[in-house]
């Protein structure tokens, strides 16, 4: 009769994702990983087979781990993309080794994200909602979109990082005052959007 597993994939994920939080991706492996669970490395090699396969199940957990926390229930896409911001930089402030893994290449899925997919067909609905609020046409909405991102992008990299320090506010306040200067150099008034949420 086969034994009852306890130590469940849920458990080990869970417990390598706090490690990463924690500890940074270089401390998560399998006699690490058995160690802050309590249990031998059997249940981790059961489950994932070798650490190649316990990296990618993290990679795909810490990156639903990371949606979860930046999804927004906002029907405005201006202010969920905003938000999206506000989570980007939270992470990187408050979870500098997550945003290290899932953002800076320590993942071994590779790129999180390609810029060339922002006009893509799975993002038409908010860049044609984006438009619509800031009067905007969808090429000028991909500009200031992909400009944002690499703004923030750029703070959030420097945070995580420890080269630039600041609080949220301070760093929503600097991501804020560039996201106007990018939308009115597509010759549109910052001031007459009212979007802000500052």
């Amino acid at each position: 009769m086969a034994r009852k597993t306890t130590i469940t994939r849920e458990v080990i994920l869970e417990a390598a994702l706090k490690m990463l939080i924690r500890d940074g991706y270089e401390s998560v492996n399998v006699k690490t990983l058995a160690s802050e669970i309590g249990c031998s490395t059997q249940p981790i090699v059961w489950h994932f087979e070798n650490m190649e396969g316990l990296r990618l199940a993290l990679a795909e957990y810490a990156m639903a781990y990371a949606a979860k926390k930046a999804s927004s229930s906002y029907e405005n896409k201006l202010e969920s993309f905003e938000f999206l911001g506000r989570s980007y930089v939270k992470m990187a402030l408050k979870e500098p080794n997550l945003f290290k893994f899932l953002y800076l290449g320590e993942s071994p899925r590779g790129k999180p994200y390609n810029l060339k997919d922002i006009g893509r067909a799975k993002n038409k609905e908010m860049i044609s909602m984006i438009a619509v609020q800031t009067g905007l046409n969808d090429d000028q909405v991909i500009r200031f979109v992909r400009n944002t991102i690499i703004y923030s992008h750029g703070i959030a990299t420097m945070l995580a990082t420890g080269v630039l320090k600041g609080t949220e506010k301070e760093m929503m306040q600097m991501i804020n005052n560039a996201a106007d200067a990018f939308i009115l150099s597509e010759g549109v008034d910052p001031e007459k959007i009212g979007k802000k949420e500052k």
